[in-house]
């Protein structure tokens, strides 16, 4: 047996003050999930330690301050690839983040 099932962690920002896990799951709901996500162009970024504590969260759970660096770093990421500056995703500017 694999000892490492693939795990996805979805998080939406948007017009939210904090990003909240919308989706997770592992094995073949991490599949689906991250399926969904490029059928959707969102981005995909692969992070197993910020899964892994990401997933402890509840689906429609705001994430923990102390994972507040973490996630901004995933987010500026986003940001730069979609060519959107902070405060974009509350105006729509750029396109959606999640």
């Amino acid at each position: 047996m694999n000892r490492y099932r693939k795990q996805a962690v979805a998080l939406a920002y948007g017009q939210n003050p904090t990003p909240i896990v919308t989706a997770k799951g592992d094995g073949e709901l991490a599949a689906r999930i991250l399926q969904e996500a490029r059928e959707n162009g969102v981005l995909i970024a692969e992070d197993a330690q910020l899964v892994q504590l990401l997933s402890k969260l509840e689906v429609d759970e705001e994430i923990p301050t102390e994972l507040y660096t973490a996630v901004a770093v995933v987010l500026s990421w986003v940001y730069w690839l979609k060519g959107m500056r902070p405060g974009d995703e509350k105006t729509g500017a750029g396109g959606p983040v999640s």
